[in-house]
C-alpha cells in the first residue's frame, strides 16, 4: 500500500503563489509538456506571472508545437534564477532537469507532482502519486482539488500526457478512461491530437529504422533467462529525423517475444560516446511480475516505473552492454 497523495500540499503552494516557473524534464515527452502548460495556463488565468522551460533539447519537439499555452515556453536561458515557486512536473530527480536544477537554489518554495516511483523527492514539497498513469492525471486532480475548471485548452494539453503515456491506453488503470471521456466531453480532437502525437512521422524515419532495427541483438540469457533485446542509435542514424523518431523506437522492439526486458542505447546528438537509455520489461508469459526496470535504471543513475525507465550514462556500446547485464542479473 501507498500513502495517500496529499493534494492538499499542492494546492497551498500553487494558491498563494505569486510568481511561477514551471519546468519539464530534458528530452520533453508530452506528459511533461502537456502538464506544465496546462498548470501554466491556469495560473495565467489567475493573474500569476509565470513561466515554462526545459533544458534540452533547445526547441520544442515539433509534434508537441500545437499544444495550446506553448507561448509561455521560454528558452533554458532566459529561466529567471529567482521566482517564488518553482514546479518541476514529471522529473524522477533534480537531475532530470538538466542545466535548469540550479534553478531550484533561486525558489522560495519548490513544488514536484509525479508519477515516477523512483522519485527521489528533491522539492521542498512532493505530491507524488506512483499509481497515476501520468503526471497529467495527477495535474488534473490537483486543478479538481483546488477548484480550477478545466477549460478545453487545458484539457487538449493533459490528454496529450494521457494519451502518451498510457501508449494509447495500453497501459491505462482504473479511471484512466473517465479522465479520458471528461477531458474529450470539451470539445479536444482526441483522434487528431493522437495522430499528431504518436502516428505521423517524416519518410526519413523509415530508412532510419530499417537501419537501427536491422543491428537488433537478442540476449536470451540476461536478466537471468528472462532475456534481453536491444538497439544502439548512433549519432549518424538521428540525421534529419527529429527527436520524436528516436524515441518511438523502443516501443517496436519491446514487442519481441523472446525477451521480457528491451532497451535502446540513443547517443546524444552533441557529444559522442554519451548516451541515453531507454528500458521497457513486461510481465512473463505465465503472468508472474516482469523484471523491475526501475530498480535496474537505478542502480544506473536513472529511474522510472517497473515496466519503463532510463537513465544517462557514457561509453562505448561494449561497456554499456557490459554494465546494464550485470545490473539485470542482479536477483
Amino acid at each position: 500500500m501507498t500513502e495517500p497523495v496529499d493534494l492538499a500540499a499542492a494546492v497551498s503552494v500553487l494558491d498563494t503563489a505569486r510568481s511561477v516557473t514551471v519546468l519539464c524534464h530534458v528530452q520533453p515527452d508530452a506528459d511533461t509538456i502537456g502538464s506544465g502548460l496546462a498548470l501554466a495556463q491556469v495560473l495565467r488565468r489567475r493573474g500569476v506571472p509565470v513561466q515554462v522551460s526545459f533544458a534540452e533539447p533547445s526547441e520544442l519537439p515539433v509534434s508537441m508545437r500545437g499544444l495550446p499555452g506553448t507561448e509561455l515556453l521560454v528558452p533554458a536561458k532566459q529561466v529567471v534564477r529567482e521566482v517564488d515557486v518553482l514546479v518541476a512536473v514529471d522529473c524522477g530527480s533534480a537531475g532530470r532537469l538538466g542545466a535548469l536544477a540550479d534553478r531550484l537554489g533561486g525558489a522560495r518554495i519548490s513544488l514536484v507532482l509525479d508519477h515516477h516511483r523512483s522519485n527521489t523527492r528533491f522539492g521542498m514539497v512532493n505530491v507524488i502519486d506512483e499509481n497515476a498513469e501520468s503526471t497529467a492525471g495527477l495535474v488534473a486532480r490537483v486543478l479538481d482539488a483546488w477548484g480550477e475548471p478545466i477549460d478545453r485548452d487545458i484539457a487538449y494539453c493533459l490528454f496529450a500526457g494521457l494519451v502518451t503515456d498510457t501508449g494509447s491506453f495500453k497501459w491505462a488503470r482504473p479511471g484512466s478512461h473517465a479522465l479520458a471521456e471528461r477531458l474529450l466531453a470539451t470539445g479536444i480532437d482526441g483522434a487528431g491530437i493522437t495522430r499528431t502525437l504518436m502516428d505521423t512521422h517524416p519518410f526519413a524515419w523509415l530508412p532510419m529504422l530499417s537501419r537501427v532495427l536491422a543491428s537488433a541483438e537478442l540476449d536470451r540469457e540476461a536478466a537471468n533467462g528472462a532475456g534481453l533485446v536491444y538497439v544502439f542509435v548512433r549519432r549518424e542514424d538521428t540525421v534529419g529525423v527529429r527527436s520524436e523518431e528516436v524515441e518511438s523506437i523502443i516501443d517496436l522492439i519491446r514487442t519481441t517475444s523472446e525477451a521480457q526486458v528491451a532497451a535502446v542505447f540513443k547517443e546524444t546528438r552533441s557529444t559522442s560516446g554519451q548516451w541515453t537509455v531507454s528500458l521497457r520489461s513486461h510481465d512473463s508469459a505465465d503472468g508472474s511480475p516482469g523484471v523491475d526496470v526501475a530498480c535496474v535504471a537505478g542502480a544506473l543513475g536513472g529511474g522510472g516505473h517497473r515496466y519503463a525507465a532510463g537513465y544517462s550514462t557514457t561509453g562505448s556500446p561494449g561497456e554499456l552492454i557490459e554494465n546494464l547485464t550485470r545490473e539485470l542479473a542482479q536477483p
